[in-house]
C-alpha cells in the first residue's frame, strides 16, 4: 500500500471510496458526484493498493488565522473528508493518512486540526484513540413526516418536503423527541506538537 498526493485523475476512484465508506454511517445521504475544490491549500492524501483507491484525507488548511476553522488560535487545518474502504478498515490505514498529515501540516506550520462528524460511536472512538478531543457538537435535524406545521414557504406554491437544519440551543431532549432523524455533530480538535 502506498500513502501519496492526491492526483486530478484519481477522482473517480476517490468518489468511489468515499460513497462506499459513509454507506454504513450517518452520512450515508452525503453522496458527492464531484470531488470538492478547495479555496484555500489543502493537504490531498490518498492510499492506493493494487492501483484501487482505499483511503482518502483531505485537509484544507489556513494562510491566514480563522479563515477555515472555526476555533483556536494559530494556523489550522480543517478535515473534510477522512474515508477508508470497507473492505480494508481495522488495517491501521486512517491512522497512517492522519501520520503523514500531521507531518505535511507540521512543514506548514499548522498547529492544529479541526475536524467535525456525527455521533457513529466507531468513527468518535477513532477520533479519541487519535488523539483528538471533543470541544463542542449541536444538532443536525431532518424533517421529512413532520415538516407540516413546522416548517413553511414565503414562495407562492412552494411547498417543503425535505428540510435539513442546524440546531444549537439547549433544550437537546426536545429536539431529539420531535423529529425522527436527529444527529449531534461533534467538533474535534488536534493539537499537533
Amino acid at each position: 500500500m502506498e500513502i501519496r498526493n492526491y492526483h486530478v485523475n484519481d477522482e473517480t476512484g476517490w468518489l468511489r471510496c468515499r460513497v462506499l465508506a459513509f454507506l454504513d454511517t450517518s452520512y450515508y445521504d452525503n453522496v458527492l458526484t464531484q470531488k470538492e475544490k478547495y479555496e484555500n491549500p489543502a493537504i490531498e492524501l490518498v492510499a492506493v493498493e493494487n492501483g484501487e483507491i482505499i483511503g482518502l484525507l483531505d485537509i484544507e488548511y489556513e494562510e491566514e488565522e480563522r479563515t477555515v476553522c472555526s476555533r483556536g488560535t494559530g494556523l489550522g487545518g480543517m478535515i473534510w473528508h477522512i474515508a477508508i474502504h470497507p473492505d480494508h478498515r481495522r488495517n491501521g490505514i486512517g491512522k497512517l493518512l492522519l501520520e503523514e498529515a500531521e507531518y505535511l501540516a507540521k512543514e506548514k506550520k499548522l498547529n492544529r486540526f479541526e475536524a467535525w462528524t456525527r455521533d457513529d460511536d466507531w468513527v468518535n472512538r477513532w477520533y479519541r484513540k487519535n488523539g483528538f478531543v471533543n470541544v463542542r457538537s449541536y444538532l443536525h435535524v431532518y424533517l421529512e413526516d413532520e415538516i407540516q406545521g413546522k416548517i413553511k414557504s414565503e414562495v407562492p406554491d412552494l411547498f417543503p418536503v425535505h428540510v435539513f437544519a442546524h440546531y444549537v440551543g439547549e433544550d437537546t431532549d426536545t429536539i431529539r423527541e420531535c423529529f425522527s432523524r436527529v444527529h449531534e455533530c461533534v467538533c474535534y480538535e488536534k493539537m499537533l506538537e
